[in-house]
């Protein structure tokens, strides 16, 4: 696996987002699901709403139509939306 030695190497540690750009041909399913990978290797501590913000501030100049550019588009959009809590157990 390759490391990010750029300048987003500490939001993308592992550099899933940096090697989807990389990818030609990428279908927005893959990128959904390479996101998806990136989101759940954070760190707890980080804060995966300005991760995103700043991940996309530096690849949407130079990628504005790429898919992972609409991926991060829609991740920070739906990071403020409302969570699910509880489920059955919660109500019963």
């Amino acid at each position: 696996m390759m490391k990010n030695k750029g300048p987003t190497a500490e939001l993308d540690p592992r550099a899933l987002i940096l090697e989807a750009y990389r990818m030609e041909g990428i279908a927005p399913e893959d990128c959904r699901s390479i996101y998806f990978d990136w989101a759940l290797g954070l760190d707890a501590a980080r804060d995966m709403k300005a991760d995103t913000a700043a991940l996309l501030c530096h690849h949407e100049p130079s990628e504005p139509d790429h898919p992972m550019t609409a991926v991060l588009r829609e991740g920070l959009a739906n990071a403020d939306a409302p969570k699910r809590r509880g489920g059955r157990r919660s109500r019963v």
